[in-house]
């Protein structure tokens, strides 16, 4: 999957993922490789990804919207 974080200011990851944990409203929920197409409202806390080397990285955030479609991922953050 393709993953895209960004925020007003500037780009904080895109790349190839295999999974992508966010902390949506009403709690933490991962995405998946073939995810169901999705929207949803994020609150403060941590992304967290695999990167291509299945390794974990993680990103705070204050907030934001996901995208989810077609196994690519777009997170506009705060």
């Amino acid at each position: 999957m393709t993953l895209e974080i960004i925020t007003p200011d500037k780009e904080i990851f895109k790349g190839e993922t295999s999974l992508v944990q966010l902390p949506g409203i009403d709690g933490l929920f991962e995405i998946l490789n073939n995810h169901a197409p999705l929207i949803a409202a994020l609150r403060k806390g941590k992304v967290k990804i695999h990167d291509e080397k299945d390794e974990p990285q993680y990103f705070e955030i204050t907030g934001g919207v996901v995208e989810v479609l077609n196994n690519r991922i777009l997170v506009l953050a705060e």
